[in-house]
C-alpha cells in the first residue's frame, strides 16, 4: 500500500476532528478524540436537557437510553438489555469488584500487563476481603497464541475465583487471545472479566459470542464518543451478582424498567446522559465513512511506523507482526533513557503528543493512529525520535 494510498484513504477526516492542527496527535488510545458532528450532538442532547430538564430526564430518559443501548448493543453484538452506560471503564470494574461474591483466600488472575488504575481497583478490595490479587508475567517478545494462553493459565489455582484480562493492553498495546482463556475459564467456573478499554472502534467484537461474563469498555477512545460514555455488558446469568455502585432510586424501584441490572446501574438520580445518547452517532459516523478502511489504512501506517522504530533503535518489536497481535496501536520498546524527557522533548520541540510507557522497568514509546493521522505525522515522529533518542539515552 502506497504512501500515497494511505494519506489519501483518510486525509477528508482530519477536518472534521476538532484536535488543534499544530499537533501531531498520535495518542489517540490515551483520551480519545471526538469528531466534529459527535461532538455537536452531544452538545445537542445537552442543550436539549437544559430547554425542559423535568420533560428531558422525567419523561424521555428511559426510552432515550433503550434507544442508545440498542445501538450500541449491534455494534458490540449484545442485546440491549445486556448493557448499561457507564462514564468510564475504570467505573465498571470498581462496579464488578464490589459486587462480586469473593470470600477470603479468593484469588483474582490478572497479567502484568494491566492498566494501573485497574490494579489499584482490586487491590483494594482484596485488602478489604483478604482475598489475593495474582498478576501473572506474560513476558516478552510474545511469539504466539499459545505461549500467552500457557503463560496466564499457569496461574489458575483452586483459588482462582475471577480471571481479569485486557483485551489491548494498555503499557504494551497488545492484543490478547481472549476468546480462548473465556473458554478455558468457563469450562473451569471460574468467573471472567475482561477489559476492552481499547477494543470499540478498533477491533470486531461479538460479546454474546465470546462467552465473557462481564466487559467493560471505553466508547470515549476508539469508538470516537465523547468523554464519560463507555459500557458494562454482564451476561445475562451473571446481572444478578452485580449490586449498583451507587444507590439511588433504581434499587426497589417501583416503575421497574426491562430488569433490575437495568434499573440499578442506570437509574442514578440527577446526571448528564448527553454522552451516552450521542454514542450512535459516533456509530454512524463510523458507519458512513467506512471504517473497516480507515482501520486498515491506520494499521498499515502503525506497521511503517513500527519498521522504522525498529530500525532506528535496533530493538525487536514485541509482537508478531500481524493484525492478530496489534491494530491501531503499538508499544515499541527504547533503549534505556529518560523517558519523562524524551515525552516532554517530543511535545515542545517537535509539536508531537505521543506517550512513553513503563512495563515491568522498560520504556517504550506507544503510537496510536486514528483517520485523522498521515504518514507526515509518523514521519515527523521517526524524525524526532532519531534526533532525540541519543540526547536522553542514560
Amino acid at each position: 500500500m502506497s504512501d500515497e494510498h494511505l494519506d489519501g484513504t483518510t486525509s477528508h477526516l482530519r477536518d472534521l476532528f476538532l484536535l488543534r492542527p499544530d499537533m501531531v496527535f498520535l495518542n489517540h488510545g490515551s483520551f480519545g478524540a471526538c469528531p466534529r458532528p459527535v461532538f455537536e450532538a452531544y452538545q445537542a442532547w445537552q442543550l436539549e436537557l437544559e430547554r425542559q430538564p423535568v420533560e428531558f430526564l422525567g419523561r424521555r430518559a428511559g426510552k432515550l437510553m433503550r434507544e442508545a443501548r440498542e445501538t450500541l448493543g449491534a455494534f458490540v453484538g449484545a442485546a440491549a438489555d445486556d448493557l448499561v452506560y457507564i462514564p468510564n471503564a475504570t467505573t465498571g470494574v470498581n462496579i464488578l469488584a464490589r459486587s462480586l461474591p469473593l470470600e477470603p483466600g479468593d484469588e483474582i488472575l490478572a497479567t502484568d500487563h494491566e492498566y494501573g488504575a485497574m490494579d489499584r481497583t482490586w487491590r483494594f478490595i482484596c485488602r478489604k476481603r483478604s482475598t489475593r490479587y495474582i498478576r501473572q508475567p506474560v513476558p516478552l517478545p510474545i511469539t504466539s497464541a499459545e505461549q500467552v494462553i500457557e503463560a496466564i493459565w499457569a496461574g489458575v489455582t483452586p483459588r482462582t475465583r475471577v480471571l481479569f484480562l485486557s483485551h489491548i493492553t494498555s503499557p504494551t498495546a497488545v492484543i490478547f487471545p481472549v476468546a480462548e482463556l473465556v473458554r478455558r475459564a468457563r469450562e473451569s467456573g471460574i468467573i471472567t472479566v475482561v477489559d476492552g478499554a481499547h477494543a470499540p472502534g478498533q477491533v470486531s467484537l461479538d460479546l454474546t459470542a465470546q462467552g465473557v461474563d462481564f466487559h467493560l469498555a471505553n466508547c470515549h477512545k476508539w469508538g470516537l464518543g465523547p468523554k464519560g460514555s463507555a459500557f458494562l455488558y454482564a451476561r445475562r446469568e451473571m446481572q444478578h451478582l452485580l449490586e449498583p455502585l451507587v444507590v439511588s432510586w433504581g434499587w426497589e424501584s417501583d416503575q421497574p424498567g426491562p430488569s433490575r441490572f437495568i434499573d440499578e446501574q442506570e437509574y442514578q438520580g440527577t446526571r448528564d446522559i448527553a454522552a451516552y445518547l450521542a454514542v450512535p452517532v459516533a456509530i454512524r459516523f463510523m458507519q458512513e465513512h467506512d471504517w473497516p478502511r480507515v482501520q486498515q489504512t491506520c494499521h498499515e501506517l502503525v506497521r511503517q511506523a513500527r519498521e522504522s522504530i525498529t530500525a532506528l533503535t535496533g530493538l525487536p518489536p514485541i509482537t508478531p507482526d500481524s493484525p492478530a497481535w496489534f491494530a491501531q496501536m503499538a508499544a515499541f520498546p527504547l533503549p534505556p533513557c529518560d523517558g519523562h524527557v524524551l515525552q516532554q522533548r517530543l511535545h515542545d520541540e517537535f509539536a508531537v503528543e505521543i506517550p512513553i510507557t513503563t512495563w515491568n522497568g522498560r520504556q517504550f514509546v506507544r503510537i496510536s493512529v486514528q483517520g485523522y493521522n498521515s504518514q507526515a505525522d509518523v514521519d515527523t515522529l521517526v524524525a524526532a525520535l532519531k534526533v532525540l533518542i541519543p540526547q536522553v539515552m542514560e
